[in-house]
């Protein structure tokens, strides 16, 4: 009697169907790293600007939303409320060279008033009401008689400074770590 001599292989037989689920685990395991960094810088901002205002989370918020109001009238495009995006969600470049820097306040703004901004926000207009009031005491907007709602150049000023010296580097960096978290995630 022969015995018959089957080969046998010390390692498995990879298929492209497990180089499939291998290189989509390893996706899954990048895209969840970055959507971490991204959180932890997200929460790291907030904790910044809620202690920035008061320990008053929506005083940003309107604020930021009075200023976008306020800066559309420089967006050269149509777009939601002149958001100064492309369809995108991209900055159109005419607009980002169109926003006003401190120096450059002069130039006429788009007004809004507490009713748009409720709009914008979805938040009720009597809590809008009263978080203006306390951004005009704080000195961030000003509001005509008309009602009309203007973010102040010394708003512009301070906040520009906090952009451009630590958020905007950190969020530089924190988009060139996602970037290579997301680079490697296309390797195997």
């Amino acid at each position: 009697m022969s015995s018959s001599v089957q080969p046998h292989s010390a390692s498995p037989i990879v298929t492209d169907a497990s180089n499939d689920a291998i290189s989509h685990a390893f996706a899954h395991r990048s895209l969840r790293s970055v959507a971490l960094l991204l959180a932890r810088h997200e929460i790291r901002n907030l904790r910044r600007w809620f202690e920035e205002f008061d320990r008053d989370i929506l005083l940003p918020i309107l604020l930021g939303e009075i200023a976008l109001h306020n800066i559309g009238a420089f967006d050269t495009g149509g777009g939601r409320g002149g958001d100064g995006e492309d369809k995108g969600g991209r900055p159109r470049q005419a607009a980002v060279e169109a926003v006003p820097t401190a120096l450059d306040l002069d130039c006429a703004m788009k007004p809004c008033n507490a009713y748009s901004i409720a709009a914008a926000t979805g938040l009720p207009r009597e809590t809008v009401r009263r978080k203006i009031v306390r951004l005009v005491e704080l000195g961030w907007i000003s509001r005509q008689d008309n009602g009309h709602l203007f973010v102040s150049r010394e708003a512009l000023a301070h906040f520009g400074r906090l952009l451009s010296s630590r958020e905007l580097s950190e969020l530089l960096e924190t988009a060139d770590r996602a970037r290579a978290l997301l680079d490697t995630s296309e390797a195997p």
